[in-house]
This record gives structure tokens, sequence and C-alpha cells, in this order.
């Protein structure tokens, strides 16, 4: 990813990473964010009275899932990148 110096130029390549080709270890690693963020909904919206260490456990799931979702999200798959090869 290249420096513009601007943001206009930093949304713009956001952008294009969001809907590049997202490699499938990613793509389960999302899947996995997801899952959790809505566990941790699910925990502090609950209609019923929880201990107080369940509703902030839920909230860090929350955090956790949407941060590993938004990571795997703009992680793209790079054909140009080499490979080491072992001598």
């Amino acid at each position: 990813m290249e420096n513009t110096g601007n943001k206009k130029g930093l949304f713009k390549t956001l952008a294009e990473r969001s809907k590049a080709e997202t490699p499938s270890f990613f793509k389960k690693l999302r899947l996995v964010g997801l899952t959790l963020a809505a566990v941790g909904g699910v925990l502090v919206a609950a209609p019923i009275a929880l201990p107080a260490a369940l509703v902030t456990a839920g909230g860090y799931l929350i955090v956790a899932g949407s941060v590993a979702t938004a990571v795997s999200q703009v992680t793209v798959k790079d054909d140009n990148c080499e490979t080491k090869k072992k001598d």
C-alpha cells in the first residue's frame, strides 16, 4: 500500500481492499468474529438478569469479534507476492 499523504487516498485504498478477494483463512476468521460478536450481543442484551461477569464478558466478546471481523475483511490475496524457496 503506497502512502498517498492524505486521508482521501487512505479511505479509497481501504474501500478497494474491502471489495477485493479475501484468503480462505481470513474468511473463516471473519465468520468466527461474527459469531463471537453475536454471542456477546446475546449476553449483553439478555432479557433475564445475568451475573455482572457474564455481561462484562459479553462486551469483550463483542469487541473481539468486531476487531477480528474488521481485520479479516481488509486482508487481501496478493498474487504478486513471491515465496522464498529454501536452499
